[in-house]
């Protein structure tokens, strides 16, 4: 389902400027959806205030969820322009489990959630609830900078043709088929950008005969070939194809900047463990040295871990 008809809309409760309600609001007019937009709040101290009783706990609890649904209100009745926006405000412990809990429950198509800038740097700044939704979200999540959606925009969809299993090909289709969506409805191009691999340093060294520069031809060659046949199936034109050697936190910032893109989009597997780990940092290096929102989505059938709790 590539239509985004409900948006789950995650606020910062640390700032002024609500960049993803602004987001959400824009796709929302655009699909004729609907918004909710959520809090997840939580404060340790309620829980060991052993001096009052349960009761008075309770108390205290509905007292600051109430404090925060009027504060809630209050930051969406400027964005309240022909659109009606829910508000949710959940007591939780860990947000992202409330904010996927909410996206399964409710039935939404996508996560909308703003990102923190690094004043210093100007580059993203990923929270733990980032990490968490990026890999366990069973939605689409997009993560929100403030860069804006010009129209005729740019829209870039990072791929991988080194694979052809096919997790990584319905991945490909996903990321595709969400890029071209929302170009139909911004009037935007669709740019595929893949990194391939250089020739291992070990290699040369431990084999002298090894021609370093036939291999590096031959995987140049197959890259380009396999990225220009993916385009094909979707009528996106060879210009809008740029394959690059490197490794992919390198070669997608590069071509973003480039482009100057409003959204890349990626797709996250949502392993768990050491594999995840090594995936988050590929993730991390990308996302942090983007100047633009991220779409993140998950191969047709994912499942939350969440989902089976």
């Amino acid at each position: 389902m590539m239509d985004y008809k409900k948006l789950l809309v995650v606020v910062d409760p640390t700032t002024d400027k609500q960049v993803a309600l602004a987001r959400a609001v824009k796709l929302a007019k655009q699909n004729n959806a609907s918004i909710t937009v959520f809090l997840s709040i939580y404060d340790f101290s309620y829980e060991m205030t052993s001096i009052l009783s349960g009761h008075e706990r309770e108390a205290m609890r509905e007292g600051v969820i109430a404090q925060r649904k009027a504060w809630l209100t209050d930051v969406v009745k400027p964005f309240e322009v022909d659109i009606t926006i829910e508000t949710e405000v959940v007591w939780h412990n860990r947000p992202f489990e409330s904010i996927i809990n909410q996206a399964i429950e409710g039935k939404y198509d996508v996560i909308v959630k703003g990102t923190h800038e690094h004043d210093k740097l100007k580059s993203v700044i990923f929270t733990p609830t980032d990490w968490h939704l990026l890999r366990k979200a069973p939605v689409p999540v997009l993560l929100v900078k403030d860069h804006d959606w010009p129209v005729a925009g740019k829209i870039l969809c990072a791929i991988n043709v080194s694979t052809e299993d096919p997790v990584n090909n319905s991945l490909n289709e996903q990321i595709i088929k969400h890029a071209r969506n929302l170009a139909k409805e911004f009037n935007a191009q669709v740019h595929l950008v893949n990194g391939y691999p250089g020739t291992p340093v070990n290699l040369a060294v431990e084999l002298p005969d090894f021609d370093s520069q036939t291999y590096s031809e031959t995987i140049r060659i197959q890259h380009h070939q396999r990225t220009k046949e993916l385009a094909a199936l979707y009528n996106i034109p060879n210009d809008c194809c740029h394959v690059k050697e490197g490794l992919p936190e390198d070669v997608i910032p590069d071509v973003a900047e480039k482009l100057d893109a409003e959204l890349v989009i990626l797709g996250t597997v949502g392993r768990t463990g050491f594999s995840a780990a090594l995936i988050g940092n590929t993730a991390e290096h990308v996302i942090d040295s983007i100047n633009c929102d991220l779409l993140a989505v998950k191969p047709e059938g994912y499942k939350s871990p969440l989902e089976s709790l």
